[in-house]
């Protein structure tokens, strides 16, 4: 009796050890090892950067003094006296909330569409709609597109047809900017999330359609809901963290387009805003204050999402 108490008692307590984190570790310290230099770089350049951010944010640093703290005052300021930062945080919800899920699914749609087909057609067509994010000449195109006298591509097609009677100033005119904004922004955003779609699409098991249709299933999109898009979630759910990242971050279609400072502001976004303040003022602990804001919104975007997704076949 003595001996089984012995024994469960010794049972107990490796189970203990092999509970705590220094075992883990020293288990599996072969592979801790190989994620090493990774690990020191994601810290060193992601989230050290991320942490000094936030703690810069409650200073007053111009990179010339020594960091004041200033409690919240920056944040009062950008959201009680900061006009120009509330209409760029307008004006970024406004694109990510249009630009985010309608390119995210054009980026399901045409990967679905583009992996029916086989071979170099295929590579040919993801090569096609993959070019635009990538080209560094976008914006010259665009911009001769937009140009604002009878030259520009536009205003001649328009006024050709009789639409126009004269040129307009397409990104000098406050009410054309944002919507400009967004249809250059929805071009240029078939990029990484689009080839992650691919991608997913390509690994899908083939036999699961055969089962999918024992089971009932009876139409293409049945198929879709109920087999592809559960199969590919790990894809799916890359495609909205890169979509969702790059809706919140939209500043260099402004930029080229629209200029900083835009007409109005008409097309300032967060990520301009704090451009100005960390590249031109150099009122750093203020742009700290921005980016904080930013990250909150994405990673409280990429939460409610990725919940979302979880229910994706269900």
């Amino acid at each position: 009796m003595a001996d089984e108490r012995n024994t469960s008692k010794t049972a107990l307590e490796i189970a203990k050890k092999q509970g705590t984190l220094s075992y883990r570790v020293k288990k599996s310290r072969v592979s801790y090892l190989m994620l090493a230099p990774y690990f020191i770089l994601f810290f060193f350049f992601t989230v050290l950067p991320v942490l000094m951010a936030v703690g810069f944010s409650f200073t007053y640093y111009n990179m010339l003094e020594m960091p004041q703290f200033v409690g919240w005052k920056n944040y009062i300021k950008l959201f009680l006296e900061d006009d120009i930062f509330m209409k760029s945080l307008k004006n970024t919800l406004i694109l990510a909330v249009v630009t985010g899920p309608v390119s995210y699914f054009l980026c399901l749609l045409f990967a679905w569409i583009i992996n029916e087909f086989r071979g170099k057609l295929r590579a040919f067509l993801t090569l096609i709609f993959y070019a635009p994010s990538i080209c560094g000449n976008a914006y010259v195109v665009w911009n001769l597109i937009l140009t604002g006298d009878r030259y520009g591509y536009l205003n001649g097609f328009l006024m050709e047809l009789g639409v126009l009677d004269e040129a307009k100033l397409w990104m000098q005119t406050e009410k054309y900017v944002l919507p400009v904004l967004i249809v250059v922004q929805l071009w240029l955003s078939l990029g990484t999330g689009f080839l992650s779609f691919i991608a997913g699409l390509q690994t899908v098991d083939k036999t699961m359609y055969e089962a999918a249709a024992l089971d009932g299933i009876k139409n293409r999109w049945q198929e879709l809901w109920y087999v592809t898009l559960p199969a590919m979630k790990p894809q799916l759910m890359f495609g909205a963290v890169m979509q969702i990242t790059q809706a919140f971050a939209i500043a260099d279609v402004s930029l080229q387009l629209a200029g900083n400072p835009s007409i109005n502001y008409a097309g300032a976004t967060v990520v301009t805003h704090l451009m100005d303040y960390g590249t031109v003022r150099l009122e750093m602990g203020y742009a700290s204050a921005i980016a904080t804001i930013l990250f909150l919104l994405m990673v409280g975007t990429n939460m409610l999402v990725q919940r979302l997704l979880r229910r994706v076949g269900e």
